[in-house]
């Protein structure tokens, strides 16, 4: 019998942006208008509230404002167009048309994420429309990509159990359907489509006029791998295998990783198991979870409104016992699950269906020609003759998968044509590197991350080198602002930027994605990064013990206290 509990409502005043929502005729609002209106390359900061729903973010060179502002010229703004793209996963022919528009739109190349899809930049209003037609063209949208809505839907890239990675991409791509707004204004707005005349007849069945309170991640994990970082999740779904079969899930509710330089209201947590639940129900359990965020999530205070916030006010047994409520069953109890690792393992892989799988290292996800590395040519000229698909994974990389023993030959001469590595010659950290793309174009940015993070691993290279740590597996991962888009606080190292050249430096995440890191040394630049390294990996490769990862020595070696609980995440000692 499910056991019932009456949750206390949110209080509190709506937000603006509450305000905008409710009064955008279901996210419509004078986007349109907007969009075709030709004084500014700009948008109003009211459209581009809504933009995000529309999966774009307007911006600007931000390497360009000081000379913009002196010459009195409006910022160079452009827009960031991110794609929906559910479990990471693209044919040879959508590759070609991403790879096609990043030039004929974009400035040249585009940007991998952290959540299996990709992100074009640099794109002029003018050209907005054209770009979303040509993505439509090729089966791709961008609905829900980014705004106060379910975002893309992570799945393990497995290229190990092909067969299995088939049934979970389908589960993620029906949850995501399943998720998706139902409001015309995408289809009216870029593809032409014919305007619902009558709104009373426009219903949002499960967000209702307002949509969620903040934006909401799902993420599907099959141990041993956990390279969608299923504890960051709104809700992490660890798959359950019984005679390598997947029979259901694990479910975990209120992670999430952003929080507010200064504001200890605010920190990362982790998802947290409250059950399990057979396969064939998850796509359910996903609409009754969130709508427990969407009726009691904060929507007052915006750097309060994630849902991991809702499930610490409210208590996890609570939201528990409420969404069993809605779904009119109890969860099992949890199934017994191992988490390894969350990164990639590269080169060639055979899966269980005789197909190969290379999986290519690509730093910090940038997909572009580089001087003396010739990679977006290469990776093109891969999709012209590639007969299966490209899949993204969590860590910014992609796998070219489902190769046939022909195609297999055919690949290795372009990769060897063009000196394509499969990360031998990377060290083991810079391999499990994240960054996000912070400036010149992010307007959250407080520090550099994609631009900086390679430089200074090649100076952290060389400590690991003093020490023989060079192939030892670290996760180290870099932000530019606290908002978290590199999981940085997932990272055994991990960075926040603070200001020009400084970062917060925390240390002591699980290799295996199951801790969160916690602060070592606050606003310092690179010299005092280095010199606080140092030390820490002489005494790592003295003293670790056998297979013990970094994250684990620097907390048994006592450098900090392990948080495995966010709300101890700013306490000098843990509560």
């Amino acid at each position: 019998m499910v056991k019932k509990i009456v949750l206390p409502p949110q209080e509190g005043k709506p937000s603006d942006v509450e305000e905008i929502k409710a009064a955008s005729n279901y996210l419509r609002g004078t986007l349109a208008e907007s969009m075709e209106e030709e004084l500014s390359a700009g948008i109003s900061d009211w459209d581009n509230r809504l933009m995000k729903f529309h999966g774009s973010y307007l911006q600007d060179d931000r390497d360009q404002r000081q000379e913009r502002e002196r010459k009195k010229l409006e910022p160079a703004y452009q827009f960031m167009v991110r794609v929906r793209m559910p479990g990471g996963v693209a044919n040879p022919k959508q590759w070609l048309k991403l790879d096609e528009l990043s030039d004929k739109y974009g400035n040249g190349t585009f940007k991998i994420t952290t959540r299996q899809t990709i992100q074009f930049h640099g794109i002029l209003k003018w050209n907005m429309k054209k770009h979303m037609q040509e993505l439509n063209s090729v089966l791709f949208d961008t609905i829900a990509a980014c705004g106060d809505v379910n975002r893309n839907v992570m799945c393990n890239a497995n290229p190990f159990q092909s067969t299995l990675h088939k049934e979970v991409f389908e589960l993620s791509s029906k949850i995501s359907e399943h998720l998706l707004p139902r409001t015309n204004a995408y289809y009216e707005i870029w593809l032409d489509k014919e305007k619902v005349v009558d709104t009373q007849e426009e219903q949002e069945p499960i967000y209702g006029e307002l949509y969620l309170p903040r934006k909401f991640k799902i993420g599907i994990a099959i141990p041993p791998a956990n390279d969608v970082d299923v504890f960051s999740q709104d809700i992490g779904l660890i798959a359950v295998l019984e005679d390598d079969k997947l029979v259901g899930f694990n479910v975990a509710i209120g992670g999430g990783m952003g929080m507010t330089h200064g504001d200890t209201a605010t920190y990362p947590q982790l998802s947290r198991v409250i059950g399990y639940t057979p396969k064939e129900n998850i796509v359910d359990v996903c609409e009754k979870i969130m709508t427990v965020q969407r009726d009691y999530g904060n929507r007052s205070v915006r750097k309060n409104a994630r849902f991991k916030y809702t499930v610490d006010r409210l208590g996890l047994d609570n939201v528990k016992k409420e969404i069993e409520k809605r779904l009119g069953y109890e969860f099992e109890e949890a199934k017994p699950y191992e988490f390894k690792h969350t990164g990639d393992r590269y080169g060639w892989i055979k899966g269980d269906d005789g197909k190969y799988h290379f999986t290519l290292f690509i730093q910090n996800g940038r997909v572009a020609d580089f001087e003396n590395y010739p990679l977006k040519t290469a990776l093109r000229e891969i999709a012209q003759i590639h007969k299966g698909e490209f899949r993204f994974t969590g860590n910014q990389n992609v796998v070219i998968a489902n190769v046939g023993a022909r195609g297999k030959k055919a690949i290795e001469e372009i990769i060897e044509k063009y000196q394509l590595t499969d990360s031998a010659n990377y060290s083991a950290l810079r391999r499990n590197s994240i960054a996000c793309v912070a400036l010149p174009t992010c307007g959250l940015a407080m520090a550099e991350s994609e631009r900086y993070l390679p430089s200074l691993i090649e100076k952290i290279e060389t400590l690991l080198d003093e020490n023989g740590l060079r192939e030892q597996d670290i996760t180290i991962r870099m932000s530019g602002c606290p908002n978290g888009c590199s999981r940085a606080a997932m990272g055994e190292i991990g960075f926040i930027g603070k200001g020009p050249g400084k970062y917060n430096m925390y240390l002591g995440a699980s290799h295996a994605g199951y801790r969160l890191n916690k602060i070592y040394k606050e606003n310092i630049g690179e010299e005092e990064i280095l010199a606080s390294l140092k030390p820490i990996f002489e005494h790592y490769a003295k003293e670790r013990l056998d297979g013990e990862y970094f994250g684990d020595f620097v907390i048994r070696a006592g450098y900090v206290e392990a948080v495995t609980d966010g709300r101890n995440y700013h306490n000098k000692v843990n509560v």
